[in-house]
């Protein structure tokens, strides 16, 4: 009868492992399909292009130069005696504080001299060209550069630090911007983040499957704009379970302490 007992509880147990194997097989392979980003493959390797499109309400730094630097300073702002050194949490400028023109709510800055100019709608290139044309008249081989100095995107939901950061250099992708909020915890849902832009006063939506390497690198919010605000939705379920697991981890270990022991005494 012992023997026989023994052998019933043998199979019962390789049963119950057996079981419990290929339980925590499929969860791992759910995991990963949840967590792992750029699952498939890139077909489509031709690098894009990103140049910022002023906006309304963007403040953009301008410095004119010319042959005679003399000749140039009545076009620039004057340094401003209350700058300050500025920190913003995720992307630090280490860079004083630079004044600048507003692109006001027609589209246009008002500049020394030159006067009232159209920004919105142009990129940089377009503005600087436009710029040193209308220069001409004033300065010997004018050269002008411009820099969006309010370009930021705020990063929400289920992120290690979500927040608003100020990006120096007006280029910024959306897997980026991920890294500069911690990236996403591992309760956020990563096949559907949430990118809201305003285009023109209209809010438009967008979603981005970031464990599809296509929809990653081909969506048209892969580059982010100024204002930008990228939204990663946290897993409910995922949050839940994982709560009643750390509460029940404690019990489960101890019953199956005293479980195990109980069975190695009755088999001796």
């Amino acid at each position: 009868m012992i023997q026989t007992y023994r052998f019933h509880f043998s199979l019962n147990r390789g049963t119950g492992l057996g079981v419990l194997f290929l339980i925590c097989l499929f969860s791992s392979c759910n995991l990963r399909k949840e967590m792992v980003y750029f699952q498939t493959e890139l077909e489509d390797t031709t690098p894009s292009q990103y140049t910022p499109t002023f906006k309304k309400d963007d403040l953009l730094w301008i410095k004119i130069t010319a042959d005679d630097p003399e000749t140039a300073v009545p076009f620039n702002l004057s340094a401003d005696p209350t700058e300050r050194s500025t920190s913003t949490g995720g992307y630090s400028t280490g860079n004083r504080e630079r004044q600048g023109y507003l692109i006001d709510e027609e589209g246009f800055i008002h500049m020394p001299i030159i006067g009232k100019m159209r920004m919105e709608g142009l990129r940089r290139t377009e503005a600087v060209q436009m710029l040193e044309s209308r220069l001409q008249d004033y300065l010997k081989n004018p050269v002008v550069q411009i820099q969006i100095l309010n370009f930021k995107v705020t990063v929400l939901g289920d992120v290690t630090s979500p927040g608003t950061f100020r990006i120096p250099n007006e280029r910024l992708t959306v897997i980026e911007a991920l890294g500069l909020a911690g990236d996403s915890r591992i309760t956020g849902v990563r096949n559907n983040v949430l990118v809201i832009r305003d285009r023109d006063g209209i809010k438009e939506q967008h979603r981005i499957d970031l464990t599809d390497t296509e929809s990653v690198f081909n969506s048209p919010v892969y580059y982010l704009e100024q204002n930008d605000v990228v939204y990663v939705e946290p897993n409910v379920s995922a949050r839940t379970q994982g709560s009643f697991w750390r509460t029940s981890a404690s019990i489960f270990i101890s019953t199956a302490g005293v479980i195990i022991s109980t069975i190695s005494v009755l088999t001796r």
